[in-house]
C-alpha cells in the first residue's frame, strides 16, 4: 500500500482506501465521488487523460470546462515554466496582473474594470457584495436551479425543492436576502415590482447547470430591460460561458451587456482563479482610494492568492489564443458532430432521448416524450431527474469504454478535440446507453 506520503504506483482502489482515512468523505469535491470508488487520474495531454492504472480516456470534462485549449497547451505550459523560475508568489502587485486585466477588458463587453479572485465561487460572492453596495438594496433575485458556486448566498435555490436549503449550515436569515424565481420574464417583473428591496439579478447565462436546462437568448435581453426599469444591477454568471461561447462570452455573442460579469475557469487559463468585471461606476467602489459613508475602502475585498503570478502567466498565454477565435471554431464543430451522432445512436436504439446543446457543449436527456418535445418544452425538474443508480450505470459505462463526460448530461469540447475523437466517443456512448437499457434504467419507444 505504500508509506505515508508515498502514493506512487498505487491503484485507484488503493488510493481510495487511503483517501477515506485522510480526506473528509474521501474527496475534495462532492461530485468527484463515483461508486464504488472514483478513478484517480495523474496525466493529461490535449484531449486525453490517463488514470493511475494507465487507461486512456477521451476527456470531455476538460477540467470542469476550464480547458478550452485542451490539457497542457504548449503556450500555457511554457508560460508556467518561464515564470515559475522567476518566482512563484510575491503577495504584491506585479506586471502580469495588468496584462491579464487588459485582455479581459478587451474581450468582455461589460468589463470596464476588473478585479481578480481565487475561484468562481469567490467571483459571485464579490459580485453580490458590490451589487448590494451599489444598489443600496439588500436582496438579490436568482433563478431556480442556476449554479453560482457554494457560498451561503447562492446555495438557496440551486436545486429542487427550491423552498428548502439543499445544505446544512446555512443561516435561516440568508433566505430573506435571496428571491428565487423561475426563468420567466413576467414572473421576474412581478417580483421586482412587489419587492423594491431587490437590488440585483444574477443569472447563469447558459441556463441552469451550464445549459443542461437551457434558456432563450431573448430572456437575457428581457432581463436587461427589467434591470434598467427597476434600477437593479444585472450580473451575468459567465464562469462557464465566458470565453467559451465566444472570445467575449455569451454577452458578446448575443449583444446583451450586463452591469457585472463573474468569470473563472477559462479566464485563468485553466488554473485556480477567477474575475469580476463590471462597469466603471460600479467597480469604483472597490478602489481603495474611494470613501463612501466614512468607509475607505467602501468595500472590503482581499485574497492572498488573487492574481498570483503563475495564474496570471497561464491566463495571459491562454487568452491570447482565445482571442483569435480559432478554439471556438474547432470546439463548436466537434461538439455539433457529437450532438448529431448521439441523436442517431438514440434513434437507432429506439431510446426516448434527445441530444442538445450550444456552442462547444453537448447534453442528452433521457425521458418519456423526449423525442416528441423540444428541449425548451421540458420542465427543468424532468431534465435533471436522472436517478443516482442510473447515473452510475451510465457514467461507469462511458468510463469503462475510455470516455469521460463532465456530468451525466454531457460534456464540453476544446481546441484539442479532433474528428478522430468523434467515432470512439459515439461508440462508447452507444455502449453506455445499451448498459442503461440492459439495466432497465431508461425508457424505450
Amino acid at each position: 500500500m505504500g508509506t505515508i506520503g508515498d502514493v506512487t504506483g498505487l491503484s485507484s482502489r488503493e488510493l481510495w482506501q487511503r483517501a477515506q482515512r485522510a480526506l473528509a468523505g474521501g474527496v475534495s469535491h462532492d461530485s468527484r465521488f463515483l461508486p464504488p470508488y472514483p478513478a484517480y487520474f495523474h496525466r493529461a495531454q490535449g484531449a486525453y487523460k490517463w488514470d493511475v492504472e494507465g487507461r486512456k480516456y477521451i476527456d470531455y470534462a476538460m477540467g470542469s470546462a476550464a480547458m478550452m485549449l485542451g490539457h497542457s497547451h504548449p503556450d500555457v505550459v511554457e508560460a508556467l515554466r518561464a515564470h515559475a523560475s522567476e518566482g512563484t508568489f510575491f503577495a504584491t502587485v506585479h506586471p502580469l496582473e495588468v496584462a491579464w486585466a487588459e485582455l479581459v477588458q478587451e474581450l468582455v463587453p461589460s468589463a470596464e474594470r476588473v478585479r481578480f479572485v481565487g475561484s468562481g465561487t469567490e467571483a459571485t460572492m464579490l459580485a453580490l457584495r458590490v451589487a448590494r453596495a451599489y444598489s443600496r438594496r439588500p436582496k438579490v433575485l436568482r433563478f431556480e436551479g442556476h449554479f453560482h458556486g457554494w457560498h451561503d448566498y447562492v446555495v438557496p435555490g440551486m436545486k429542487a425543492p427550491f423552498d428548502k436549503f439543499p445544505s446544512l449550515g446555512i443561516p435561516e436569515a440568508i433566505r430573506d436576502t435571496m428571491v428565487v424565481c423561475p426563468t420567466d420574464a413576467q414572473q421576474v417583473e412581478e417580483r421586482l415590482k412587489a419587492d423594491r428591496q431587490i437590488g440585483a439579478i444574477i443569472c447563469e447565462v447558459s441556463g441552469a447547470n451550464w445549459g443542461s436546462v437551457p434558456i432563450r437568448d431573448d430572456f437575457l435581453g428581457a432581463l436587461r430591460v427589467l434591470a434598467d426599469r427597476y434600477a437593479c444591477v444585472l450580473i451575468f454568471d459567465e464562469v462557464i460561458t465566458g470565453f467559451r461561447w465566444s472570445p467575449g462570452g455569451k454577452q458578446a455573442l448575443i449583444g446583451v451587456t450586463p452591469d457585472m460579469t463573474t468569470m473563472a475557469k477559462i479566464v485563468a487559463g485553466g488554473m485556480p482563479g477567477g474575475a469580476v468585471g463590471g462597469k466603471e461606476p460600479i467597480m469604483r467602489l472597490l478602489d481603495p482610494r474611494t470613501e463612501v459613508d466614512g468607509l475607505k475602502p467602501a468595500i472590503i475585498h482581499r485574497g492572498t492568492f488573487n492574481a498570483s503570478p503563475l495564474v496570471s502567466a497561464a491566463a495571459v498565454a491562454a487568452l491570447k489564443v482565445i482571442r483569435t477565435g480559432e478554439p471556438h471554431r474547432q470546439a463548436n464543430r466537434i461538439a455539433a458532430r457529437i450532438r448529431e451522432g448521439m441523436q442517431k445512436v438514440l434513434d437507432r436504439l429506439e431510446v426516448d432521448g434527445r441530444a442538445y446543446g450550444e456552442s462547444s457543449t453537448f447534453h442528452v436527456f433521457f425521458g418519456e416524450g423526449a423525442r416528441k418535445s423540444s428541449i425548451g418544452d421540458v420542465s427543468p425538474a424532468a431534465l435533471r431527474a436522472m436517478k443516482r443508480d442510473a447515473l452510475d450505470v451510465y457514467t461507469n459505462g462511458l468510463r469503462k469504454r475510455g470516455v469521460d463526460f463532465m456530468s451525466y448530461t454531457g460534456g464540453v469540447t476544446s481546441l484539442a478535440h479532433t474528428d478522430a475523437d468523434v467515432a470512439p466517443t459515439l461508440e462508447a456512448f452507444q455502449g453506455a446507453v445499451q448498459d442503461l437499457i440492459d439495466a432497465r434504467k431508461i425508457a424505450l419507444l
